[in-house]
């Protein structure tokens, strides 16, 4: 359906910065409909065999393993990343689709007869209605596919709003659903930014919302989902650091360390922005800022390109902004990726390179925010136990390594 709406978001690619798309902010009445429409289909929907709905996923498989290469170009060219890692991408989400199609053996309910006198207790597993998802621009692919394709073969119907930024692998993605059986309505697709949000928390059909992105909007999405009577997960920013023992093996610690701090430009929530380097282990450092330097920065689909650009000019201002911070505040920036050299007629795009930064203590910006960039902040201390501890007084998720 072509919106009516008349306030647009433009989508640059980031490795040109030229417009590739403008996408609409949906009006209330086209927001209103679209969730009609999931309640409508839903009536029928619930009522599909399992099984049927299983077959449709297992279409959808098959047709996103044939449109890989299509997808991925698109991707590359909406959000920056290589073409590597938007197959990576896609292929994440696939893996949840093929989960998708066993969906049925996990609908069974339980039965536990006899539990007093006269009394069976019997459990089902029913759909609850319209689910709704909130994704980010970091994976257009993947966190779309982490959603809708189990919500649905369980029997709900859902309505998904793409990143603003990024909206075009993610209209593929539905068209194609369609196109392998889904019938109107189970899976619409809906556009913007705020207003679209809030629409979501509050439509009276929507019986749970699923949300990835970054704190501020996660806790409003989280407390007024809720405060409407919605289920809400919603999953946020990340600091997630590598504790490096010195028994570790030094070569296995570098190729890691660059790759996980570095690849998809920094920009994912899994991303190891803080090193913690315990002891001796501190000797590898130089070794790593080496390593870094050698990645090439350019755009994601050259032939060789190990870092895209960052999503948009006000992110690379972001990420710029904050490695000054760290050479101000005291830190030693020991691989500087401002500014990197890029092959002619890129010039104009996002590009921040792979930044290394040593000496860097709890209370500096670069420590205590979540970057979303090609950028390390290593840490050393002098025990395990100091590195638990630090880790631990962190405030952030999502995870921690340990290299040992």
């Amino acid at each position: 359906v072509q919106s009516k709406g008349t306030t647009f978001f433009d989508v640059h690619n980031p490795a040109t910065g030229a417009l590739i798309a403008r996408t609409p902010q949906c009006t209330p009445e086209e927001l209103k409909q679209a969730a009609d429409s999931c309640a409508e289909a839903f009536k029928k929907w619930r009522l599909t065999p399992p099984s049927a709905r299983a077959r449709v996923m297992h279409k959808y498989e098959g047709a996103i393993r044939d449109n890989t290469e299509a997808l991925a170009k698109v991707l590359t060219e909406e959000q920056g990343k290589t073409i590597a890692d938007a197959k990576g991408d896609i292929f994440r989400g696939l893996e949840v689709v093929e989960i998708s199609t066993g969906v049925p053996a996990m609908l069974q309910g339980e039965t536990l007869p006899g539990v007093a006198n006269s009394v069976d207790v019997h459990s089902y597993r029913l759909p609850l209605g319209v689910c709704a998802g909130i994704c980010p621009f970091n994976f257009p692919a993947m966190i779309p596919l982490w959603m809708y394709p189990p919500a649905v073969t369980a029997g709900n119907t859902f309505l998904l709003k793409p990143s603003e930024r990024v909206p075009l692998s993610a209209m593929m993605l539905a068209e194609m659903a369609h196109d392998c059986g889904l019938p109107p309505g189970v899976l619409n697709v809906v556009h913007g930014a705020h207003d679209t949000v809030n629409f979501m928390c509050d439509n009276e059909h929507i019986r749970a919302v699923s949300f990835v992105g970054g704190n501020a909007a996660g806790a409003h999405i989280f407390e007024r989902a809720g405060r409407n009577g919605k289920r809400a997960q919603c999953n946020l920013g990340a600091k997630n650091h590598a504790v490096i023992l010195p028994d570790a093996d030094p070569q296995s610690v570098i190729n890691q360390i660059v790759g996980a701090s570095c690849g998809a430009a920094g920009q994912r929530c899994m991303a190891i922005s803080v090193a913690v380097f315990v002891g001796d282990s501190k000797k590898w450092i130089p070794q790593i800022a080496e390593e870094a330097a050698k990645l090439k920065v350019g755009p994601g689909n050259a032939e060789g390109v190990d870092v895209g650009p960052l999503i948009s000019k006000q992110a690379k201002t972001r990420v710029d902004t904050l490695i000054q911070s760290g050479v101000d505040e005291g830190a030693e920036l020991l691989l500087d990726g401002r500014n990197p050299s890029v092959p002619k007629g890129y010039e104009q795009g996002f590009f921040t390179g792979p930044s290394i930064f040593t000496k860097v203590k709890p209370g500096m910006q670069i420590y205590d925010n979540e970057i979303f960039g090609p950028v390390l902040a290593c840490v050393e201390v002098d025990s395990f136990d100091e590195a638990i501890k630090l880790v631990n007084s962190n405030p952030f998720g999502n995870g921690t390594a340990v290299f040992t």
